[in-house]
């Protein structure tokens, strides 16, 4: 008899699939001056690929989430794949700026279907009672990405040229389809015969709407610290590029460590409860560092803890907003609650490195006061949900 602590072998496609979209978004970061010098533009221009990139994402995941809903996830998932996978198999073949812009686009339109389609998949092929920790193994591919794919993405360019890194981000995707083909149950194909309007309706409930605002709150918060965490800590504690790297990796295994928690812990107190443990620490955390830095400088090792606690509390958010959701939603609407999900997420990046920015510009020590304002705001409009959440 199988051990049923073991995670289901359809499991690994999904965080596989998941690492590879979330290594391809930030990867470009580590290879940026190479992508200018080849292709005669600036670096500024350059890092457009990553802006352009995470805009096409936000505003087309939920628009496929809804054009692809009387198809089955797992063919969704297989086709998406196969197309982001070439169009980074492709980045090779093409010379020049716009050639190059092109295939992001693509890939970005392919990526705005993986992940989604993923994370439904892990709710919907997981028993209630694990759902919550099989969403945390999908989360932890994204935290793995930038623990480890961003930079092994980044040692393969700087050995092989950078459209070596685009390379193995589409082979990462061509693993992906190989497992989720031969490992994703088939199922039944039911017929969806529902209109446009049947489709919409779960998202256009108030709850809904208002863990979709929260979302936009949190995630905003975490960025506002996260883009400019480098620029806090070297005025913080003196702590040097080659320092600021082991300190982020100890907050990546942080990250994973607080992800995997919060699965495990949703599924045993609900998600509202997670969600407020993981907010509360996360704000915590940030004031913790915004204290130190009216007694600033302060030792590099004062600041490893928190750091830790502060990337543990913020991976632990997602498992617990996504099963809010899906308690609201349904399970049938979970491609589209999850699509539409994933552009909050990109909507908060977006106004958190804006936020964070002007933190930055009037004092660094502004900016872990404005992760916790925006963090704290999404801790007290977080709703009730009206089912499984024990924690309510």
């Amino acid at each position: 008899m199988p051990d049923s602590r073991l995670p289901p072998p359809w499991l690994l496609p999904l965080v596989l699939a998941a690492f590879a979209v979330q290594t391809d978004d930030f990867v470009i970061i580590g290879v940026l001056a190479s992508i200018a010098s080849d292709t005669g533009v600036s670096e500024a221009a350059a890092g457009q690929l990553v802006t352009v990139y995470s805009l096409v994402y936000a505003l087309t995941a939920p628009l496929w989430a809804l054009l692809l809903a009387r198809i089955p996830l797992g063919r969704s998932l297989v086709v998406a794949l196969a197309v982001f996978s070439a169009a980074n198999l492709a980045v090779p073949l093409v010379d020049g700026y716009p050639a190059l812009m092109t295939l992001r686009v693509t890939a970005a339109l392919a990526a705005a279907v993986v992940l989604p389609a993923a994370l439904a998949l892990a709710s919907t092929l997981a028993p209630p009672e694990r759902r919550g920790r099989h969403l945390a193994t999908v989360m932890t591919g994204l935290t793995g990405a930038v623990l480890i794919g961003v930079p092994l993405g980044t040692w393969v360019g700087a050995l092989w040229g950078w459209r070596a890194t685009f390379v193995g981000c589409g082979l990462l995707g061509l693993a992906a389809l190989v497992l989720a083909a031969r490992s994703l149950p088939a199922g039944p194909v039911e017929e969806d015969d529902r209109g446009l309007r049947e489709l919409v309706r779960p998202l256009a409930d108030r709850t809904v709407a208002a863990v979709l605002v929260v979302t936009v709150l949190v995630v905003a918060g975490n960025l506002a610290f996260q883009t400019y965490v480098a620029v806090v800590l070297a005025e913080l504690a003196g702590v040097t590029p080659a320092l600021l790297a082991a300190l982020l990796v100890c907050s990546g295994i942080g990250g994973l460590a607080g992800a995997q928690a919060s699965g495990r812990l949703v599924d045993r107190y609900g998600p509202l409860r997670v969600f407020r443990c993981a907010v509360a620490l996360f704000c915590l955390t940030m004031t913790a560092v915004a204290l130190l830095w009216l007694g600033r400088p302060t030792s590099p090792w004062t600041v490893a803890p928190l750091l830790v606690a502060w990337s543990a509390a913020a991976w632990a958010v997602p498992p617990s907003l996504q099963s809010l959701l899906l308690d609201r939603a349904g399970v049938r609407a979970a491609a589209q609650s999850v699509a539409v999900h994933s552009g909050s997420v990109y909507v908060g990046a977006a106004l958190g490195g804006a936020l964070g920015g002007a933190a930055v510009s009037a004092s660094p020590g502004l900016v872990p006061v404005t992760a916790t304002v925006l963090a704290g705001l999404g801790l007290l409009f977080v709703p009730r949900p009206r089912s499984r959440d024990r924690g309510a």
